[in-house]
């Protein structure tokens, strides 16, 4: 057997699936499998919904044992985790949770993110975090904790984010890391650090949170308990990873500002940049800041929902299909409609309870699917124009071209709109799993394979498809302006 340590094993949950990745120091999958995943009901709120952390973990489980039974153990350099952000819960000092996850789906937290001015004004609380006052962020939650469980907060020992509950299943240890942090409007972006000042408006210690771990650090190692589980080999070395977009970001292999769209549940754009800053103007026009994967560096960027429509309409209107088979029919479909003849104009903002979200305009009776499917990717490559002109107003940016990672970029047809309406080519990289790609190298760095991130990401040989703008690009540059006046008319 080989003594060669090559090979990351990468935990990444996700809103539409889980799964286990082995990836090597080439950037090659050796072996993954993935299942789907879903929110329940949260049993303690009525029409709340939580993420059943047991029923995730048992998937996670079986994928392990099926990637692990088909890799040589002993190149097993390290194992890390990703998830989606903000999402976590308290838990006590064996790491038992206390309430179950409130999902950034969940509702409950909209009228709270409304009235955060009586713990902070918006303003300043944006100035310290960065992060754009979206519901789903992680203050809220702990604020609807505040007001209607603080028991569960007297009795805490910890609050832990969502990789940190996996790692802690792998590890037994309790450690956040600075990017799951980065996503909860409760940290500082000058000091890469948990914000005293936020905590303390709402009544908490930076000590809840523990000291944050960065990427690449060792947190622990497989316990034996998990090892059995897992198939891992005991005393294998976690390191900490977090929250997916700025592995997928830096997995990318984006430079500095250059625009990287990564395409899934939600359309999230951003620029890997040195310099930040998160003013009013910045608030204006919905700019978020995060933490970069490497220290010293940010993501300033905007999320929408993206993906997530398009799993909305194919539910509805495609019953019956499913995987591959689904999205080869919708796309066939709409590759048949003449652009410009649906005459539908589509709001895609179906994630806020708000007067004016999820319109669907000019309907008729004669209005087919695949019209309604077409409008909808417009109006998401729309919506990615509005995100590349605030990055331009807000950071002075001008981007060549947009690197396009996660499952959305895999949609041709949607590839196409996306080059047409920004009027930029969109590149396309071979490696499609960027998220697990980007955390393997932190894997590989903290394992001492390479000295550091960066170099294990020059191992990778990145080969971009590029999408050019085509001869409709005039005719979408015309729709864009249209679609602009349409959305304001709606205010």
């Amino acid at each position: 057997m080989t003594q060669y340590k090559d090979i990351a094993i990468v935990f990444d949950c996700g809103a539409t699936n889980v799964r286990v990745i082995a990836m090597d120091t080439s950037g090659h999958i050796v072996a993954q499998k993935s299942m789907a995943n879903e929110t329940d009901e949260d049993p303690y709120y009525v029409g709340g919904r939580i993420w059943d952390v047991e029923k995730m973990w048992g998937k996670l489980l079986q994928a392990s044992l099926e990637v692990t039974s088909a890799i040589d153990s002993s190149r097993i350099a390290g194992v890390t985790v990703t998830t989606f952000g903000v999402d976590g819960t308290f838990c006590d000092q064996t790491g038992n949770l206390l309430y179950p996850v409130i999902s950034w789906q969940c509702s409950r937290t909209e009228p709270i993110m409304g009235n955060i001015d009586a713990y902070m004004a918006l303003e300043e609380l944006y100035g310290i975090s960065g992060i754009y006052p979206y519901a789903f962020n992680t203050i809220n939650k702990i604020i609807w904790f505040k007001e209607n469980r603080p028991d569960i907060i007297d009795s805490a020992h910890c609050f832990m984010f969502m990789p940190s509950l996996f790692i802690h299943k792998l590890t037994g240890e309790l450690k956040n890391d600075v990017t799951m942090a980065g996503t909860s409007m409760m940290t500082d972006l000058t000091g890469r650090c948990l914000s005293r000042k936020i905590l303390k408006k709402i009544g908490l210690e930076t000590s809840l949170f523990g000291s944050l771990a960065e990427p690449g650090d060792q947190v622990g190692v497989i316990s034996v308990p998990s090892a059995g589980q897992t198939g891992l080999p005991a005393g294998t070395p976690v390191f900490a990873a977090g929250h997916d977009t700025q592995f997928a970001i830096f997995g990318s292999g984006a430079v500095l500002d250059q625009a990287v769209l990564s395409s899934g549940t939600w359309e999230i754009l951003m620029v890997r940049s040195t310099a930040f800053t998160a003013t009013k103007k910045e608030l204006s026009v919905e700019i978020t800041t995060e933490f970069d994967a490497i220290p010293g560096t940010y993501n300033i960027g905007q999320n929408w929902l993206g993906s997530g429509v398009l799993e909305w309409f194919a539910s509805n209107f495609y019953r019956g299909l499913q995987g591959k088979e689904l999205y080869r029919v919708m796309i066939e479909e709409a590759e048949k409609i003449q652009p410009g003849s649906h005459n539908l104009k589509i709001n895609p903002d179906f994630s806020q309870d708000s007067l004016h979200s999820g319109i669907i305009s000019g309907l008729t009776l004669h209005s087919s699917r695949a019209e309604i499917y077409l409008a909808l990717l417009e109006s998401l490559a729309y919506r990615l124009r509005q995100g590349m002109d605030a990055l331009k107003k807000a950071g002075g940016l001008t981007p060549s071209s947009i690197i396009c990672v996660g499952g959305g970029s895999k949609n041709a047809l949607w590839n196409r709109l996306r080059a047409d309406v920004c009027q930029v080519p969109v590149e396309l990289i071979a490696q499609k799993e960027t998220t697990v790609l980007g955390a393997s190298f932190f894997v590989f760095s903290g394992a001492g394979i390479f000295s550091s991130p960066e170099k294990a990401r020059e191992q990778v040989s990145y080969k971009p498809q590029v999408v050019y703008p085509s001869e409709l690009a005039q005719f979408y540059n015309e729709e864009f302006k249209k679609q602009s006046d349409f959305l304001v008319n709606l205010t």
